[in-house]
């Protein structure tokens, strides 16, 4: 009777020793979760608040501004949730809040100008920072967090000035490469941006303008070949004729 008892309390603490562990391992495994979402969050954030800071490089709306500051305020409210006693996540709300409310009520106009970069190394952070800001309203939209109509806009908003900084940059270099007059670059880069215009799928003022444009360089740079290879044609005839005079020439007697 009492091995029977001895083996029933083995058994159980054996049976409660399982349990303990498996409520550990359980624990344990929620806490590996709670701190990858957290650091989920923190990416999220970290990631949006570097193209905040890149707003003064790039012409955004208001509204666009505010998609990105309610991008913030919804990743610190989930971090409150997973860490609902940490002061310093709970201050961050407040404050991200306070931004998210004071870019709604400002002007939801954008200049598309944008000043462009002399460093070729500026030019392409620029075009990235674009990229990044189309990806992340495009997420944003994908989760229902952007109305529609406001996606489209932004979308092609941002679309078109990754166009212009594309096509002005490839203006730019051929201008500075005919200045040196290096014809043959020059064309290069000319054609690369008419290029890039000609495939587009829609027209608009700019597009229509910049085309006509770089057709101008590419007719001018035409004309200025043609007539440097007629130079260079006329030097080397005459070069090959004063050879032959040298050659044929009568010998002097000594």
């Amino acid at each position: 009777m009492i091995a029977a008892i001895i083996v029933t309390l083995i058994v159980a603490l054996i049976v409660i020793a399982v349990w303990v562990h498996a409520i550990q391992q359980h624990r344990e495994k929620q806490e590996v979760e709670r701190r990858q979402e957290l650091t989920k969050y923190k990416k999220i954030i970290e990631e949006t608040e570097d193209i905040l800071m890149n707003a003064a490089n790039l012409p955004m709306s208001s509204a666009l501004i505010g998609v990105m500051h309610k991008r913030i305020v919804d990743s610190l409210k989930s971090m409150c949730e997973l860490s609902p006693n940490s002061k310093e996540l709970k201050s961050r709300l407040v404050e991200s809040n306070e931004r998210m409310q004071s870019s709604q009520s400002n002007d939801s106009s954008a200049n598309d100008k944008v000043a462009l970069p002399d460093n070729d190394k500026q030019i392409i952070a620029l075009v990235q920072g674009i990229k990044k800001l189309r990806n992340l309203l495009r997420s944003e939209h994908t989760k229902g967090k952007v109305d529609t109509q406001l996606f489209l806009n932004e979308d092609k908003r941002l679309e078109k000035l990754q166009l212009r900084i594309n096509v002005d940059s490839q203006a730019k270099r051929g201008m500075a490469a005919r200045s040196a007059n290096m014809l043959g670059s020059a064309r290069q880069y000319f054609e690369k941006a008419l290029a890039t215009l000609a495939a587009q799928t829609y027209t608009d003022e700019y597009i229509t303008t910049k085309r006509s444009e770089i057709e101008g360089y590419l007719e001018e740079i035409t004309t200025e070949l043609k007539v440097t290879n007629a130079t260079d044609r006329k030097k080397k005839a005459a070069q090959e004729q004063d050879d032959l005079d040298v050659l044929f020439a009568p010998k002097k007697k000594w």
